[in-house]
């Protein structure tokens, strides 16, 4: 399963760039411009980058994948197809491919070169100022094949008849075995009132269905909570996205109201979301501490840490191999503060963070920029994190039937734990 985690990164700011502003900065003051003029003409001579970061100045060495070689390359390439390719072709669509095919070329999913277009639909869906159809989705990562994980009430996913477990074989024609999960929810999401047809399998009727969905103003609520038996509360989070350091305030302070002694917190089939919003979480639960931090390839690290305000309660946390990216970060802090129990199945393990850069001509780039570290040292990319506990879900009632938490037998455990 491959999910889309928006990190510190889809915002278009980036560590390394802010760490490079405040370097720059750095350096003009005083006698550091001559310095700056003379640097630029060493680069030129010795083919070699200007790097001021945290106010100090390196060099590394300069770019070598477009050289004169790979133009000259690149020419006679496109002199044979001009010559004789046997059909029309689009200019505009073989310079994408090369844009493209440099970023494929890294060998890395996550990085990717966004056309004009395709960047707009991107800002969308990451600054929330979007319209969608209301669902969650999960991506395999060896089948790369699209699952519909979440069908919320009350949305325009619903009222079509799209369900949970339907498998996406396309959207807008977009073969999303094909496609990096985030390219296929920004396909998703869009103008308010567009439609968007969506193809899906259907196992259990064995059938292929077509869908088109109207875009409206979706408002996902990505924290819900209750309190259990014994004055155990239960909050099940969904996705770390923008509002939902509100939402958990929120639930958590109702529960608080109502007495709660101990408290189970659900990150099961959550893809990740925003490293703000984990971080905001983890500083109102754990004691002051780093609860994670990201390294840059120039060894840059930043730290993100929790004040002594803490939630001082008995805590279950519920993980499963669907917990991604920022749910991996929130259940590796608890792990490592040694302020909770994991129950479940060892987590997705994606520790990586992407970061866009807008280019001039109003394309875009994303880019895998940093690895990120439990509190402990772990990196957990291609590895996910232990539960203390190890349980595979069951779910004892029928698959007929609503849900019911009395038949699940991971919360049920940590109910148990928590009573005991």
């Amino acid at each position: 399963m491959k999910s889309e985690n928006i990190e510190p990164a889809d915002t278009g700011s980036s560590n390394a760039g802010s760490d490079f502003g405040k370097g720059l900065l750095l350096g003009i003051f005083g006698t550091a411009v001559i310095i700056l003029g003379c640097a630029k003409l060493f680069c030129g001579f010795t083919n070699q980058t200007l790097i001021i970061q945290d106010g100090s100045i390196s060099l590394v060495k300069s770019t070598s994948i477009i050289d004169g070689d790979a133009i000259s390359k690149l020419v006679e390439i496109a002199s044979y197809i001009d010559l004789y390719y046997y059909e029309d072709y689009d200019e505009q669509e073989l310079r994408d491919s090369l844009y493209k095919g440099l970023l494929e070329g890294l060998g890395d999913t996550y990085s990717l070169y966004y056309t004009e277009d395709e960047y707009e639909s991107l800002q969308i869906s990451t600054t929330g100022t979007y319209y969608g159809i209301g669902i969650a989705l999960t991506q395999e990562s060896d089948t790369m094949e699209v699952t519909v994980t979440t069908v919320y009430e009350g949305t325009p996913a619903e009222e079509a008849g799209l369900k949970e477990g339907d498998q996406i074989m396309s959207v807008n024609g977009m073969d999303a075995g094909e496609t990096d999960l985030s390219d296929l929810v920004a396909e998703i999401k869009g103008e308010e009132g567009s439609a968007v047809a969506i193809t899906v399998y259907r196992e259990s009727s064995d059938e292929t269905l077509e869908f088109e969905v109207e875009r409206r103003d979706v408002e996902l609520i990505s924290v819900s909570g209750e309190m259990l038996s014994n004055n155990i509360g239960y909050i099940e989070i969904s996705e770390f996205q923008s509002a939902t350091t509100a939402q958990f305030e929120d639930a958590l302070e109702e529960l608080q109201e109502q007495g709660m002694e101990a408290l189970i917190l659900d990150v099961r089939d959550n893809p990740g979301g925003t490293l703000e919003s984990v971080t905001d979480i983890l500083d109102i639960i754990l004691p002051e501490g780093t609860v994670v931090y990201i390294e840059d390839s120039y060894g840059n690290r930043r730290d993100y840490t929790s004040d002594s305000d803490c939630l001082d309660i008995p805590i279950v946390v519920l993980i499963n191999e669907n917990s991604a990216s920022a749910a991996e970060i929130f259940a590796g802090a608890i792990k490592d503060f040694e302020y909770g129990t994991l129950i479940g199945t060892t987590t997705f393990g994606k520790g990586i963070v992407q970061t866009v850069y807008p280019l001039s001509d109003g394309d875009a780039v994303k880019l895998t920029t940093a690895k990120y570290f439990t509190p402990n040292g772990n990196y957990i990319h291609g590895v996910g994190i232990e539960p203390d506990i190890e349980m595979e879900y069951e779910y004892t009632g029928s698959d007929e039937d609503e849900y019911d938490m009395s038949c699940d037998n991971q919360l049920q455990k940590a109910i148990e734990i928590l009573s005991e």
